[in-house]
């Protein structure tokens, strides 16, 4: 079993598996009380006027208390961000990052913002940790790039891919979790999606190309379909000419 679990984690890519490392790690650690919350949580008057910048990352990585939500989103992150890293960023690691970095980026903004205007200022102070967004973010970009994906809700309906952050938004609301969090994660993905897939296609410009900085942090290999080795071809085939 133990074998199972380390060979399942070492063949994970590699971003996948520090962001799963690094989630596990923090969420242990402030359970055990090693790590406090309150140094991790998004405080923009901290950042600024004390320079605690970690807390634009580290809000990312605490998953509240270990319970059966948490395990939710460990299995969604383990899952969905593998699924995108190994398919749709094949290869593409560097691109891979900077969609988390535009993800992480956008939903930020977006507290930012909204804890400014009036009415719903209270419901965004009350955001204080992103990672359950940025795991939702992921899922829905991977719904979009996978539409037709037949899939099953604990077995009691079926529905395809395109359908699955709804039906993840609306479980959140019968156990009674806040649907802000979900809503923010969608509201991001659908902005990368819009703007990686859909707005290229429109006007064959693309607004979210990867940094030269960034892709130099990472060694992509370009993906290559070989030719199985030992493989004859047979010569064409003369068709005789009538004389």
């Amino acid at each position: 079993m133990a074998q199972a679990v380390e060979e399942w984690y070492k063949q994970m890519p590699i971003i996948t598996r520090s962001y799963l490392t690094a989630a596990i790690v923090t969420t242990i650690g402030c359970s055990l009380e090693i790590i406090s919350p309150y140094n991790l949580y998004l405080n923009p008057n901290l950042v600024v006027e004390q320079y605690q910048v970690w807390r634009l990352i580290t809000n990312f990585l605490y998953f509240r208390k270990m319970d059966l939500d948490f395990l939710f989103h460990m299995f969604f992150l383990a899952r969905y961000c593998k699924l995108l890293e190994e398919n749709s960023f094949r290869g593409r690691t560097a691109d891979f990052f900077y969609m988390l970095l535009f993800g992480a980026t956008v939903l930020t903004g977006i507290v930012l913002v909204g804890g400014m205007i009036p009415y719903v200022s209270e419901s965004f102070a009350k955001i204080i940790f992103l990672s359950n967004s940025l795991t939702f973010m992921m899922v829905y970009v991977w719904s979009k790039q996978n539409p037709f994906i037949h899939m099953s809700f604990v077995g009691l309906f079926t529905f395809t891919a395109a359908y699955l952050p709804w039906v993840l938004l609306g479980f959140s609301v019968l156990v009674g979790a806040s649907a802000w969090v979900d809503l923010l994660g969608m509201i991001a993905g659908h902005a990368y999606y819009f703007l990686e897939d859909v707005y290229p296609r429109m006007t064959g410009r693309r607004p979210l190309k990867t940094p030269a900085v960034i892709k130099s942090l990472f060694a992509d290999e370009p993906v290559v379909v070989a030719r199985p080795a030992n493989v004859r071809f047979a010569p064409p085939v003369e068709v005789p000419q009538n004389q």
